[in-house]
């Protein structure tokens, strides 16, 4: 089982309503994916934390029904 690009959205915007998110699947296997991901709750925070926080929302998908995610955050 794989996770959409429709589903790792609704998983974000369940932790992080306010962000603005663009997903894509790199291979076109529905398991290597790019999020880019723009939302205020990241102002002042180092990437590493904003990245946690999205990691966070994907929870135990990650690493089990989603092999690789590459993430772009941005504040604005």
């Amino acid at each position: 089982m794989t996770l959409s690009g429709e589903d790792i959205t609704k998983l974000i915007k369940k932790a992080i309503p306010d962000a603005v998110i663009e997903i894509e699947d790199l291979k076109g296997d529905s398991n290597h994916y790019h999020a880019r991901i723009i939302s205020p709750a990241f102002k002042g925070l180092s990437k590493i934390k904003q990245h946690k926080m999205v990691y966070n929302a994907i929870g135990t998908h990650m690493g089990t029904t989603l092999h690789a995610l590459m993430l772009t955050t941005s504040d604005t």
